[in-house]
């Protein structure tokens, strides 16, 4: 039985605090992951990782090695600093990205050259033919690349995804979704990178949707508008703070995405988000709605959460509660997809280890091929309809929203309308 695998987390930001770091001490704990380390542009983030008193309280004991380490001064920057870290880890072990969208092609194509599974957030890459040199690459060395729409973990979305497809609501037609993110993250580092010509509120949340109707539709895009409403973050910075998008399907099927950096701080919700598809289907119609703003728990404390004491507490993405074991173990659809793809490479090399080189990859790339035939984990094989989707997105946001076709066949691409 091997051992249980390394991880290295490459980026110290929002999504390592609020879920991937939790998570990963949880599958620490359990035994199914190893020493974490984590490597930051600079000190700052890593020390408030390291000084957060709820991971305290929920996994006592429990450490990350921080590269650069805690000592180093606030202002000195280690860019490059991760590929060493990379390059000193063991073979195929797990590196998760979590840096800004732009950076995410050069960071994984640096884990699989270190020959290290990978984790991705969303979206993979900004373009198809990047998504594709990672496929190649990471079929060509047997490693394995999951990238984490935990959207598709969501117990509602596995349960329309196995009854859609059991024709119980007829034929997608319609539909529309919405992902606005709270005012705050304009307060973030989001200021430092989320500008006009990086990305958009599409590009970084609207993704989650997109993947999520092909997840359960197994339909693909063949065309998007994405329209924009550019503002100044507080540094000066000019972004796409809110965007509204229009995708068609290849059964002429029709999805707004609507977008933004702009959900008011005070309210009740810390985000917006949801989804509606109506269906059409034998003299009648079917429909899907799921209200992911509004999970049936609300809470009023007597101090403030964040900025208002009435809250929505959604237990489905992600919380940390009591258990059997020491501390608070973290439960939801946001874990359980991490889990499952550590689980998937875990299982990969627990599965070849002791063959010899050649058929060791073999048996690798015969595993990560029926990974990406099952579906459920995001791979380059499986959601490259996703790079295409963000791909034209963005040449359609920098053209006042002018149609932009998706063509597949033997060489997937975009172009103008």
């Amino acid at each position: 039985m091997r051992s249980a695998l390394e991880v290295t987390i490459v980026g110290g930001g929002m999504i390592t605090a609020d879920l991937i770091l939790p998570s990963l001490y949880h599958l620490q704990r359990t035994g199914e992951a190893g020493e974490i380390r984590i490597c930051a542009l600079n000190s700052p983030p890593l020390k408030t990782l390291a000084e957060n008193g709820e991971y305290r309280e929920a996994f006592p004991g429990q450490r990350f090695t921080p590269h650069p380490p805690l000592s180093a001064p606030a202002e000195r920057k280690f860019p490059d600093l991760y590929k060493e870290v990379l390059a000193g880890m063991k073979r195929r072990q797990a590196v998760v990205v979590a840096v800004p969208d732009p950076l995410h092609y050069e960071t994984v194509m640096e884990a699989l050259k270190a020959d290290q599974h990978v984790l991705c957030v969303k979206p993979l890459v900004l373009t198809y033919r990047q998504a594709e040199e990672i496929r190649q690459e990471a079929w060509r060395k047997g490693l394995f690349v999951g990238v984490e729409y935990h959207k598709r973990f969501d117990r509602r979305s596995l349960i329309a995804k196995r009854q859609y497809a059991q024709g119980q609501f007829g034929a997608f037609v319609m539909g529309e979704a919405r992902l606005i993110e709270p005012y705050y993250y304009r307060l973030s580092n989001f200021q430092n990178w989320f500008t006009v010509e990086a990305t958009d509120p599409f590009t970084y949340v609207g993704c989650h949707y997109v993947d999520l109707v092909g997840f359960i539709t197994g339909l693909r895009p063949v065309e998007l508008s994405l329209g924009g409403v550019k503002g100044r973050f507080p540094n000066g910075n000019e972004g796409y703070l809110w965007s509204s998008g229009r995708v068609r399907y290849e059964n002429d099927a029709l999805l707004t995405v609507t977008d933004g950096l702009g959900y008011p701080d005070e309210g009740a919700g810390t985000n917006d988000q949801g989804l509606t598809l109506y269906c059409e289907g034998a003299g009648r119609t079917g429909m899907i709605r799921h209200d992911d703003h509004y999970r049936g728990v609300s809470y009023c404390t007597l101090e403030p959460s964040g900025a208002a004491r009435f809250r929505y507490a959604s237990p489905d993405f992600f919380r940390l509660v009591p258990w059997e074991g020491p501390g608070f173990r973290p439960v939801g659809y946001g874990y359980d997809s991490i889990a499952a793809i550590i689980g998937t490479m875990t299982r990969i090399e627990a599965e070849t280890a002791g063959l010899e080189e050649k058929r060791g990859l073999e048996r690798r790339q015969e595993l990560i091929r029926e990974v990406d035939e099952r579906g459920i984990i995001a791979t380059p094989a499986n959601s490259f309809t996703n790079e295409l989707v963000v791909e034209a997105a963005r040449l359609s946001i920098t053209r006042d929203g002018q149609p932009v076709r998706i063509l597949y066949g033997d060489r997937p691409h975009i172009e103008p309308r």
